[in-house]
Parts: C-alpha cells; sequence; structure tokens
C-alpha cells in the first residue's frame, strides 16, 4: 500500500504541475482534476476486479487504497474551500464544491461503465 500511495503521490504532484503551468484561475483546478481522475481510475479499477473476478486484497489495497488514496486529494479540497470562504469567494467555493461533488460521482459510474462496456 505505501508504494502506491507514494507512486499516486508522484502522479498527483505532477497533475499539480501541468494543469497549474496551463491554467491561470481562482478556480483550484488542479486539485478538481486530481479529484476527478481520481474517481475515474477508482471507477475503471473496481470496475476491472468485478469483471476479471480478482479478489486478491493486496492488489486492491495497492492501487485502490494507496494509488489512489495517495492521488485524490480531498483534504486539499476542504483546506482550500475554507480558505476560499475566508476570502470571500463564497460562490467560487459552492461552485467547486457542487462540480466537484457531482462530476466526482458521474466519473467513479463512467469507470465501473466502461468496464463493463469491454
Amino acid at each position: 500500500m505505501g508504494l502506491g500511495g507514494g507512486l499516486g503521490s508522484i502522479f498527483r504532484y505532477l497533475t499539480s504541475v501541468v494543469v497549474t503551468k496551463y491554467f491561470q484561475t481562482a478556480f483550484p483546478l488542479a486539485t478538481f482534476t486530481a479529484n476527478i481522475l481520481g474517481c475515474l481510475i477508482i471507477g475503471l479499477l473496481l470496475g476491472l476486479f468485478e469483471r476479471q473476478q480478482l479478489t486478491n486484497p493486496d492488489l486492491k489495497f495497492l492501487f485502490i487504497t494507496g494509488f489512489c488514496g495517495g492521488y485524490t486529494t480531498f483534504s486539499a479540497f476542504a483546506s482550500e474551500n475554507i480558505n476560499l470562504f475566508q476570502s470571500g469567494n463564497s460562490l467560487t467555493a459552492f461552485l467547486y464544491i457542487g462540480t466537484s461533488i457531482l462530476v466526482s460521482l458521474f466519473a467513479v459510474w463512467l469507470g465501473l461503465t466502461l468496464t463493463k462496456m469491454y
């Protein structure tokens, strides 16, 4: 699990660097992107595990708990929302919260659905 978490954290950092390099906005797009991609990856992995009937708990810990846990950043999400509220950007905070939740749920569903199609 530690190896997966470490790799997830590295990929999270790289995602942040790339998104921040190309998109400068008040909206926390780097964290949003990592959370949505992480949810999609979790959905894909869960679907693949189910489809392939993989029941090895070590693989689930490595990829789902480890990698995806290291990659997604809901603690940063919470902190950024507090900062948005404290700086008077309540509308941006509510937009960020709402879209993160809705699009994350959709991404997990999409990942599960894609693995059932092929």
